[in-house]
């Protein structure tokens, strides 16, 4: 898979990213998970900032592409996408081949970072380190106009996380949820590799299987969003304190990103 491929896409498929960064990561693990997915099937496509005032379900990422009826498609929700562009034969479907248990366990996974670990993510971004969040997500809007959509931002996630639930818990409760994650991630990762017949180099998967599943997308959307990401240096030390997780994205950076910058 050739660096220009990504450069100088065939297809007219658009992913809007939330940011005007190019040959760079965001800071969104949905984003990375996305274009992830798009690279392990070689599937060629643009980036492009967007806005969610223009998406789909109102959030980033989201995608434009024309079908094979010269129809324009526009598309929100990383995993609806996905689904979308398996369904329609766009993408091949990464866990065709797997037994049911093995389904059932990329499911689990997915679900654990998606619906547990991001909000535990979003609660050290937006309270402990709001400026840094504010002054990067917000980095287009002039000062004044930032500091109160700002606070707008600021009091809409907080009232989301309480109602989700991550907000009724205590700093030291959600550091411990958000450490057991990673040990656990880690300790998988660790045993696929050991299991592994590849090459110092190559890829291994979060399952141990030759080829990667719908889980590996999310989980380096998730490791690479926290190596990226200056609004969460807890979770970047965690993250940085399991060298397994760290080399794991490193190879798939490797071989599916070499257009992009990788984190120091």
């Amino acid at each position: 898979m050739s660096e220009a491929q990504f450069e100088k896409p065939s297809s007219s498929l658009t992913v809007y990213r939330g940011w005007p960064t190019v040959g760079a990561y965001v800071w969104s693990p949905f984003v990375i998970k996305l274009e992830a997915r798009l690279r392990f099937s070689g599937t060629p496509y643009t980036t492009d900032s967007g806005s969610p005032l223009k998406a789909p379900k109102g959030k980033i990422p989201y995608i434009e592409y024309t079908d094979e009826t010269n129809r324009t498609i526009t598309l929100g929700d990383s995993t609806l996408i996905i689904n979308h562009l398996t369904d329609s034969g766009t993408l091949p479907d990464l866990n065709a081949t797997l037994s049911p248990g093995k389904k059932a366990i990329d499911l689990a996974l997915r679900a654990l970072l998606e619906d547990k670990l991001y909000f535990y993510h979003t609660w050290e971004r937006w309270t402990q380190n709001y400026y840094r969040m504010r002054d990067h997500v917000l980095s287009a809007l002039p000062y004044p106009i930032r500091v109160l959509v700002g606070l707008l931002a600021y009091r809409k996630t907080v009232q989301t996380l309480y109602g989700q639930g991550t907000g009724r818990y205590s700093a030291d409760e959600i550091r411990a949820f958000r450490l057991e994650i990673w040990e656990n991630i880690n300790v998988l990762l660790a045993a696929s590799k050991a299991a592994s017949t590849v090459d110092n180099h190559s890829p291994f998967w979060i399952l141990g299987g030759e080829s990667p599943s719908e889980a590996d997308a999310v989980v380096f959307g998730f490791v690479v969003s926290v190596l990226v990401c200056t609004a969460s240096p807890e979770s970047r030390a965690v993250v940085r304190g399991f060298p397994m997780l760290v080399e794991y994205a490193k190879r798939i950076h490797e071989k599916f990103f070499p257009d992009y910058e990788r984190w120091e």
